[in-house]
């Protein structure tokens, strides 16, 4: 089975009818983890490398020039009060103010990173969908790829906004064509569904296969489903197997699935009576 981002499903099973075989939509995104992104697409959250440059820099220093205005100094206090890094206790609402503050600034990094927590909420930290939606687009308008892929997320989901999958189409094809994986997988997910755009299993396949290539686990367990039924490529098991066991061994639980299920079936095909 294909599988989205953060954990949804679509069965594989007969090649008669597609619509039919596509009987659980993918629920969450990503894919998503594949996540999904997220629907069921693919999100993730990935640190910003402007931070490297605080790296091994006391979490009171970064603090000083944080309160001095400088907003990857911002940024950096943000993550470390986010994640309980470097000495700082883990405070959301303290990640949230600071990250806030280096969005005023205009860091897209910040942007992104407080959509995520307020989209999420947490205690003393409400839920605001509507106002990550505002700090994505903002974002994703000025080019933060990772920003793109939510922006798609959110319209396929409906989260914040109305569900619009054509306009999903467009923003994960924004971050898929600057080689973003998790959009890569997520826009592939809609071509097997045809949903937000026409069904189109070949270029589903190659969305798949450049994302595989950078070792993302959930395109590297589509692309094997997609070698499993033949949809975009001929019809190869062995290579399917192939692709399973790698996406495992990168902790992608449906594969596992999905191997134990091609096994079997493989099995049963061959078995003789006795």
């Amino acid at each position: 089975m294909v599988r989205g981002g953060n954990g949804s499903t679509v069965v594989m099973a007969g090649l008669t009818n597609f619509n039919v075989l596509l009987i659980r939509c993918f629920a969450c995104a990503a894919l998503l983890a594949f996540g999904c992104t997220n629907a069921y697409a693919q999100s993730t959250n990935p640190l910003p490398p402007a931070t490297a440059a605080f790296e091994g820099l006391s979490f009171i220093k970064k603090l000083k020039l944080a309160r001095a205005g400088d907003d990857l100094a911002q940024l950096s206090v943000a993550l470390d009060y986010e994640n309980g890094l470097n000495s700082a206790r883990k405070d959301v609402v303290q990640a949230a103010r600071w990250y806030r503050e280096a969005a005023l600034l205009g860091n897209v990094d910040a942007q992104y990173r407080l959509a995520k927590l307020v989209s999420g909420g947490a205690p003393d930290l409400p839920q605001d969908l509507g106002s990550a939606l505002k700090l994505f687009q903002s974002a994703a308008e000025r080019g933060h790829i990772p920003s793109q892929n939510e922006m798609g997320l959110r319209l396929q989901k409906g989260d914040g906004v109305a569900v619009d999958l054509v306009a999903a189409v467009k923003w994960y094809e924004k971050a898929a064509s600057q080689n973003y994986a998790p959009a890569q997988v997520n826009l592939g997910l809609l071509y097997v569904k045809g949903q937000g755009a026409d069904q189109n299993l070949a270029e589903a396949f190659k969305l798949f296969e450049r994302a595989a290539d950078t070792g993302d686990a959930w395109a590297l367990n589509n692309l094997g489903s997609m070698y499993e039924m033949g949809w975009g490529t001929g019809r190869n098991l062995e290579k399917a197997k192939s692709l399973y066991q790698e996406a495992m061994s990168r902790g992608n639980k449906m594969a596992e699935v999905n191997l134990r299920r091609l096994v079997d079936s493989a099995a049963a095909t061959t078995a003789t009576p006795d």
